[in-house]
């Protein structure tokens, strides 16, 4: 009865540490330590001075040690035999099955390495330590310098604890995959940063460029200007300086800013049509010229016809509207929520009114009412005190920098 009573306890106790080594193993992510805690706790379960977990290593065909119990310096980190069945370890991981030597002293069938005499290893037990659909880990091993025989009741402790073993070790793979995996993402989303961080420098260099080569043709144009006494060949270059400056102005509300195919317009054109104002001749200073703007991100495409169509609606009140000299222009854009995907600009002045005619030679508002046709638009205008051009054209939203219906 007391025999039996002390084998109840040994079960009993080793139940408690496979689940309490279940529940250390879930909550440590280093792998070494996981195996170094399993072989303490095989050896304190079966009550021997040793034990060992040993990996198979495909390409060696061999088993080394991973980690162990009670082992002098020079064991663990090495190799302990060929997975073969001419050692222990190499016989349960061949066949699968345990290996039990209750006495190697009378045991020659295997061939033991040295360390096995210099720490007197009398007895072992080997069982695999299984990888689901997968190559066996390897072999979970307890020794001991006296000599034991081995019941099912060990052996069925130290296969359950391999089981478990089994798992914390493909948690640790999983575990180390998804790391790499989050490594490499990290990488991957860092060199799209040094790219995009790239990029947007290169941008901005480019559009400084263009900006400023715009400018300087501007101003060859300008001082080409005053060396040009023919009217009409002064026309024809200020038409030409004012369409090389609104081009100007798109770069330059560009600067600054992120975005490399769209900007807001609203901004743009307030900038546009201050700027306007100043580049007039000095018989304009009794002119007024105000803007009144809700802000909508548009394509550059669509803002470089819409700021060239400004240019020329204002330029050509400045030049006709005023005979006197008096007066005043406001631009207006205007998105009505009620309704969607289109918008509103406006131009007014409250000049001598404008009648066109056919076969004019002002081509200025010929080039108007192409941009508009271009970009999808439609143009109106109002001759009655002043002059009121209405043009209604269609807008895109950009969400996450992509543009979409709107």
């Amino acid at each position: 009865m007391p025999e039996n009573l002390a084998r109840i306890h040994k079960l009993l106790r080793q139940q408690a540490a496979i689940a309490s080594f279940g529940s250390f193993a879930l909550s440590e992510a280093d792998l070494h330590k996981v195996l170094t805690e399993a072989a303490r706790v095989c050896a304190s379960g079966l009550d021997v001075s040793f034990s060992k977990i040993c990996r198979y290593r495909a390409e060696e065909n061999d088993l080394l040690v991973e980690a162990g119990h009670g082992w002098k310096p020079g064991v663990i980190g090495n190799v302990v035999s060929r997975a073969d069945v001419s050692s222990p370890q190499g016989r349960a991981f061949v066949t699968g099955e345990p290996s039990i030597s209750n006495d190697l002293r009378t045991d020659t069938t295997f061939e033991l390495p040295a360390f096995y005499a210099e720490h007197g290893i009398i007895s072992t037990v080997d069982v695999v330590i299984p990888i689901k659909d997968n190559q066996p880990y390897g072999i979970l091993e307890i020794d001991s310098d006296i000599q034991h025989n081995y019941d099912q009741h060990d052996i069925d402790f130290l296969t359950g604890f391999a089981n478990v073993l089994a798992e914390a070790v493909a948690t640790s793979a999983r575990t180390e995959i998804l790391q790499t995996t989050i490594q490499e993402m990290k990488t991957l989303v860092a060199e799209k940063d040094r790219l995009l961080d790239q990029k947007k420098v290169l941008a901005e260099e480019l559009q400084h460029r263009v900006r400023n080569n715009l400018q300087l043709i501007y101003g060859m144009l300008t001082k080409q200007l005053d060396d040009t006494n023919d009217e009409t060949g002064q026309r024809g270059l200020r038409a030409i300086a004012r369409r090389v400056f609104t081009l100007a102005k798109v770069y330059e509300n560009l600067l600054g800013t992120e975005m490399t195919h769209a900007t807001d317009f609203g901004r743009y054109l307030e900038s546009l049509c201050v700027n306007l104002a100043e580049i007039q001749d000095a018989n304009t200073d009794h002119i007024s010229m105000t803007c009144h703007s809700a802000s909508v991100t548009l394509d550059l495409d669509m803002v470089t016809a819409l700021g060239i169509i400004v240019a020329e609606l204002v330029t050509n009140s400045y030049d006709h509207a005023f005979p006197d000299g008096n007066g005043a222009i406001v631009v207006s854009l205007i998105v009505d929520p009620d309704v969607p995907g289109r918008a509103t600009l406006a131009v007014r002045d409250d000049g001598q009114g404008f009648a066109e005619k056919v076969g004019s030679k002002r081509h200025g508002v010929g080039l108007v009412r192409r941009l508009v046709e271009q970009i999808g638009g439609d143009i109106d205008f109002v001759s009655e005190k002043g002059t009121l051009w209405i043009i209604t054209f269609p807008i895109t939203t950009f969400e996450m920098g992509l543009p979409s219906a709107a």
